[in-house]
């Protein structure tokens, strides 16, 4: 599906540069769309953050799902109309380079838009809460591998997020406290896609911003020290990367939207041990938990995609946090920096230390599973609710998920 839209975005384009436009004129398009995506990209989290606390404390909870994808179009859209409108009134006066470049030329412009064009959609569609197959299945659905991703015909989305990831590192960075797209949003593309991998329909893609902590003291550090998993094997070890603990605390005052979650909703975002003056500066890599320990030396391995649950019974009676230790292969000469937590939540990470100065282990062992009620939904913000039914028991019909996501279930 993706490949096809691909496919059918750049025909369309090449085809109205042909019949429709000119050399010129495709040229300016080309540099106002590439405008208009630095534009979108450097302010869409801003938007989405004021449409998420707008939307969460309001009668339209349906919007904070949508929220990074309608401030991502819409900001891209008003640029681009600005920035395209005065590019046409400071080209008034047709310029033709004769018939046969024309010929030549329009349709290559074409291309070169659709490719940009068909990039910005695509990674508008995969911030939307649709299923993980749309708009296209970058990771497999049973066993999702952050290192081997599909990607879509041309890898036109990869194009407009690495173009920005390069941008947004240099001249474009912020001046007073630099801050780059390729550190922060490390691996932007499989961080979109991952976090809609759950298997189950009931975990939100969204939490607070505030949603979890690190312990500002030795709240990381190696294992010098071989571990077993739950089965009493060995962890194996990895060539090139060393095994590293983070605790990440869950904010009990998020536990609604945080409650339950997925490994594939955990980033370690990781930079090189020489660049380490400079955290949030350049660029750096992301990598993903094998799971967490239950013990010091015991690890709880877990499938990306295979939920994880906390209620408020798993907090002490005063605890603000329920800390967790994630596991992580982090490569020998990079550290970790940056912990995110679904889509909207980072959290920074302190220096590892050797694990003889490791904080005391935690226990968490989760609750057994409960059988889900086929009545049962998720509500805009991650919640469950419940489906009406009739007097008889049996589910009636209504909108399908994705629509309920749109309209609320008032509809139903």
């Amino acid at each position: 599906m993706g490949a096809l839209a691909v496919l059918l975005i750049i025909l369309g384009c090449a085809a109205l540069m042909y019949f429709k436009g000119s050399i010129a004129k495709g040229v300016a398009t080309i540099i106002v769309l590439v405008c208009a995506s630095i534009v979108a990209f450097g302010y869409f989290e801003l938007l989405a953050g004021f449409l998420t606390a707008k939307g969460s404390s309001s009668d339209y909870p349906a919007i904070v799902p949508w929220a990074h994808t309608i401030a991502f179009s819409l900001i891209f859209i008003v640029a681009f109309a600005l920035l395209q409108t005065a590019a046409l009134q400071l080209m008034r006066h047709r310029i033709d380079f004769g018939l046969l470049p024309e010929r030549i030329g329009r349709p290559i412009c074409g291309v070169l838009l659709g490719l940009f064009a068909s990039g910005i959609i695509l990674t508008a569609a995969a911030m939307a809460p649709l299923p993980n197959k749309y708009p296209y299945q970058r990771f497999d659905e049973r066993t999702p591998n952050p290192a081997a991703p599909d990607k879509v015909l041309l890898n036109t989305d990869g194009l407009v997020t690495g173009w920005f990831a390069m941008v947004s590192k240099g001249s474009f960075s912020a001046i007073l406290k630099p801050k780059s797209f390729a550190t922060l949003r490390a691996g932007f593309l499989n961080q979109l896609h991952l976090n809609r991998s759950a298997s189950g329909d009931d975990i939100s893609l969204l939490s607070r911003s505030d949603s979890v902590q690190i312990p500002n003291k030795n709240g990381a550090w190696y294992l010098s020290e071989a571990i077993k998993d739950s089965e009493g094997n060995d962890v194996p070890a990895k060539a090139g990367h060393t095994l590293t603990v983070v605790r990440i605390g869950i904010n009990r005052n998020a536990l609604t939207d945080a409650g339950k979650f997925t490994t594939a909703q955990i980033r370690l975002v990781c930079k090189p041990k020489t660049a380490l003056e400079k955290p949030l500066e350049g660029k750096a890599l992301a990598v993903y938990p094998v799971g967490y320990l239950t013990t010091a030396k015991r690890l709880k391995k877990k499938k990306l995609n295979e939920p994880i649950t906390i209620d408020s019974s798993d907090y002490g009676q005063n605890a603000a946090q329920k800390w967790i230790d994630f596991v992580f292969y982090v490569p020998a000469d990079h550290a970790p920096v940056l912990a995110g937590f679904k889509l909207n939540s980072l959290a920074r990470v302190p220096n590892p230390v050797p694990d003889d100065q490791a904080l005391p282990p935690v226990p968490f062992v989760e609750k057994a599973p409960q059988k889900k009620d086929s009545r049962d939904s998720t509500g805009p913000s991650g919640t469950r609710t419940r489906r009406p039914s009739d007097t008889s028991g049996t589910r009636r019909r209504g909108p399908s998920d994705i629509s309920r996501n749109i309209i609320g279930d008032d509809f139903n």
